[in-house]
């Protein structure tokens, strides 16, 4: 399964770069991240929570970075074993190019998924890594950014409370 994306973010590509280094910042990203440790020169193992389809699994595995250009690109890879689920890999290559005051980054993404997972259908799984990808890029851009204004306004702590029958509250 492939996918390509380009998305803009608003802070220099410097900052984009040093974030995507970042095991903290790669803990908050990942969907479904419990852990990330490791170093950039040693690689990281994280544990990752998900749940595809029917099929709820943590994988424990291991990311490693290549290819490292200073603020221009890298290479992520990263395979993970999700015990009777079976397994995933996958990588993405990411591109960063400054541009109108901020960062195009652009990433090829490629995942294999091998098990009970395989057995759930191209389609299920080619959905969920698009999920899983997007929904990584989203974390990095409003991790980076700051929540955005669509986010805040739909910030279920920001609404105001549910009225009942005759106008009272019902928290």
């Amino acid at each position: 399964m492939q996918m390509s994306d380009t998305r803009q973010i608003a802070v220099p590509p410097s900052a984009v770069y040093a974030a995507l280094l970042d095991p903290d910042m790669l803990q908050k990203c990942v969907p479904g991240a419990q852990d990330v440790t490791g170093s950039v020169a040693d690689g990281y193992e994280a544990t990752v929570v998900q749940k595809v389809g029917p099929v709820k699994a943590t994988f424990k595995g291991q990311v490693t970075l290549s290819d490292l250009v200073p603020d221009q690109s890298l290479t992520i890879t990263g395979e993970g074993k999700g015990g009777a689920a079976g397994f995933a890999k996958g990588g993405a290559e990411v591109r960063l190019l400054a541009k109108d005051g901020g960062t195009e980054l652009s990433y090829d993404v490629e995942a294999k998924v091998g098990g009970k997972l395989a057995q759930l259908g191209s389609r299920i799984i080619d959905g969920f890594a698009k999920k899983m990808a997007d929904q990584f890029f989203n974390n990095l851009q409003e991790s980076l950014e700051g929540p955005t204004e669509d986010t805040a306004e739909n910030d279920p702590s920001e609404a105001p409370a549910k009225k009942g029958w005759f106008g009272r509250s019902k928290d």
